[in-house]
């Protein structure tokens, strides 16, 4: 199929007027102050509505546990080889 008629740059300039970038729109938070999404948790402290949705610093503090164990793993399997026989 072909195209029968070409479009005007005024056309084309009107079709893509709504195809600009906005900036995201953002709420303070009530408990630390950081800037969020409306209707969103706080990524900072974890806070919505004034309540805890997700415990943030526990969560930080499991990771750390985690991937201090993940690397004392790793430096144990470098130093001690397993020799098969």
């Amino acid at each position: 199929m072909v195209v029968r008629m070409r479009h005007t740059k005024g056309q084309t300039g009107s079709r893509r007027s709504h195809h600009a970038l906005k900036a995201p729109t953002l709420s303070k938070c009530t408990n630390c102050g950081a800037d969020h999404r409306p209707h969103h948790m706080c990524l900072n402290c974890g806070f919505y509505k004034g309540r805890v949705v997700i415990d943030l610093l526990a969560k930080k503090k499991s990771r750390e546990d985690r991937m201090t164990a993940k690397r004392e793993a790793i430096r144990g399997a470098a130093v001690d080889p397993v020799e098969s026989k």
